[in-house]
C-alpha cells in the first residue's frame, strides 16, 4: 500500500519469547528465522495502534472511491438475486439504506453482519477470562524488566509479557475462578497485578481491560452476496498474536477475488473458494495456537512439572530457539494446484532486488499484485516458453538471474534448491498456486487453472 515508511516510527521488531516453568526454568524459547528475510521485512513485529489506525485511514480517505461514514448502526439487510440492501440508522435518529453488489462484514466479534446473515459460529474449546494491562514504562522500570518477551506458565496463575514500541509494555494475566473480571480491570487491581514486576512509581497506566480469549470459527463464511472477515468469522487465543494477522489474510485472500469477478476476468464462483481456504487455514492455526496456549495455561502443578519435563527432555536440556513462522499453516485447500507438494499453498519470498543502479528494491515495489509464473535461474528455455501458452489475463513471467529479477541475498536460489523445483506459480496474494519441475507439470497446472 506504500504506507511502510510512514507507520515506521510506530513499529519495532518483536522480540524473542522466553517460556519460564513451575520451577522458574526455561523450558521453550520462540523466536524469528534467521537473516535474510524471506519476505524481505523483519517477520514479526509489534506496534502501536492508535498512530497506525491513523495512517490507515488518512489512507482510506484519501481515494475518491471510497466513501467513509461513521456512526452508523446496522438495523437490517437483506438480499435479492443481484444485490443486498442495508438499512442504517444515523447517530441523529435519521434512516437510510445502501445497495450494493457485495457486503464484507468485517465489524467485529459481536458481527451485526454476520447475525442478519444468519452464519453461526463453532466452537473451537477454549473460553477463559484474561486481565490485558498496557503500561507507559520509565526508565527506572525499564530496569527492572526481563529485556524478553515472556510466557510465565505458572499454573497458579499463567502470565503474559510482551515487549512493545518504545516504552510500551503489555501484560496479559489470566482470571482466576472467583475472580472478579470487572473489578480486576480497574487501575487498583491492575497494579497489584504487576506488583512482581513494577510499581506505580514505575510507569503510567496507558488501558486495563478484562477479555474472554475464545477459539471460534464462523461455519460459513459467504451467504448469498454477504462474506464476513476478521473478528466477525473468527477468534482465536492470543498466544503468537495472531488476530489482527488473521484478518488482513482475510481482506487480501477475498479482495482480489472480488476484484478479478468486478473486472470481469473471473467467475463469480471464485468467490466460493474464499470461504473453503480460509476457515481451514484459520482452524489449524487457532488448534495449533491452543497447543501453544495449552503449555502457557496449565493449572494442575504435577501436570506442569511433567509438562516442564517433557520439553526439556525432548531437547535434551537445551533449548533451541522456533521461528514463530514455523506455526504457520500452508493452504491445503481452495485453489490450488492438482500435484500436490510441500511448496504448494505457502508463501511465495519476496527478494530485495537489485534494480538497474544497483539500489535495493523489494520485488513488491516493483512488480503489482497478480498472477506470476517465477523460474529458476536454470530453467530451460523450453520450460519458459510453455508458459506462454496460457489463458490467465496478464500472467507475468520472470526468470531468476535476468535484469528483470536479479536479487540481492539469494532468497529464491536457496528456495529453488530447497523444494527442487524449476517454476512457481503465484497467485495475486503471493501464495502459490502451483510448482513445477518439467513443461508437463506446467501444461497440467496452467490448463486447470480456469477462473472464467
Amino acid at each position: 500500500m506504500g504506507l511502510s515508511e510512514k507507520i515506521k516510527p510506530f513499529v519495532e521488531p518483536f522480540t524473542d519469547s522466553v517460556y519460564y516453568g513451575v520451577e522458574g526454568q526455561v523450558i521453550k524459547r520462540m523466536s524469528t528465522v534467521a537473516a535474510p528475510y524471506p519476505l524481505s521485512h523483519t517477520p514479526s513485529f509489534v506496534f502501536s495502534q492508535p498512530p497506525v489506525e491513523k495512517i490507515l485511514r488518512e489512507y482510506a480517505h484519501s481515494h475518491a472511491s471510497v466513501v467513509v461514514q461513521l456512526g452508523l448502526t446496522l438495523t437490517h439487510l437483506t438480499q435479492e438475486e443481484d444485490f443486498a440492501t442495508l438499512t442504517l440508522k444515523h447517530e441523529d435518529g435519521q434512516a437510510s439504506s445502501v445497495k450494493a453488489k457485495y457486503v464484507i462484514g468485517c465489524d467485529g466479534a459481536s458481527s451485526s453482519v454476520r447475525a442478519f446473515a444468519e452464519i453461526q459460529l463453532e466452537d473451537l474449546g477454549f473460553d477463559e477470562p484474561w486481565l490485558v494491562v498496557d503500561v507507559m514504562v520509565n526508565a527506572r522500570g525499564l530496569a527492572k524488566l526481563p529485556k524478553t518477551s515472556v510466557q510465565y506458565c505458572n499454573p497458579e496463575r499463567p502470565s503474559t509479557y510482551v515487549i512493545g514500541p518504545g516504552h510500551h509494555r503489555r501484560w496479559e494475566i489470566s482470571i482466576n475462578p472467583g475472580e472478579d473480571s470487572k473489578r480486576m480491570a480497574t487501575p487498583e487491581s491492575a497494579w497489584k497485578m504487576l506488583a512482581p514486576w513494577l510499581t506505580e512509581e514505575d510507569g503510567t497506566l496507558w488501558r486495563q481491560a478484562s477479555y474472554r480469549f475464545h477459539a471460534l470459527v464462523a461455519n460459513q463464511w459467504r451467504k448469498g452476496r454477504v462474506f464476513v472477515a476478521g473478528d466477525s468469522a473468527h477468534q482465536q487465543p492470543p498466544f503468537l498474536g495472531q488476530g489482527m494477522c488473521q484478518g488482513v489474510r482475510d481482506a487480501v485472500n477475498l479482495c482480489w477475488r472480488l476484484e478479478a469477478v468486478l473486472q470481469g476476468s473471473a467467475a463469480p464462483s471464485l468467490l466460493d473458494s474464499y470461504g473453503t481456504e480460509r476457515k481451514s487455514h484459520v482452524t489449524e492455526l487457532t488448534t495449533r495456537i491452543k497447543g501453544i496456549g495449552k503449555i502457557i495455561t496449565e493449572r494442575n502443578a504435577d501436570k506442569a512439572r511433567e509438562r516442564d519435563a517433557k520439553l526439556l527432555a525432548d531437547c535434551e536440556g537445551v533449548v533451541m530457539p522456533m521461528p514463530r513462522q514455523d506455526v504457520q499453516p500452508a493452504l491445503s485447500v481452495g485453489l490450488l494446484g492438482s500435484i500436490a507438494h510441500p511448496a504448494r499453498g505457502t508463501i511465495f519470498p519476496q527478494p530485495l532486488l537489485q534494480d538497474a543502479s544497483g539500489a535495493l528494491v523489494r520485488m513488491d515495489d516493483i512488480y503489482p499484485a497478480g498472477w506470476k509464473i517465477v523460474f529458476n535461474a536454470n530453467a530451460s528455455d523450453d520450460l519458459v516458453d510453455a508458459a506462454k501458452n496460457h489463458h490467465l489475463p496478464s500472467l507475468l513471467s520472470l526468470k531468476l538471474g535476468s535484469t528483470e529479477l536479479t536479487e540481492a541475498e539469494g532468497v529464491l536460489a536457496k528456495w529453488f534448491d530447497r523444494y527442487e523445483v524449476q517454476a512457481a506459480i503465484v497467485r495475486p496474494d503471493h501464495y502459490i498456486y502451483a510448482v513445477c519441475k518439467t513443461t508437463h507439470d506446467l501444461a497440467v497446472q496452467l490448463g486447470g487453472l480456469n477462473l472464467i
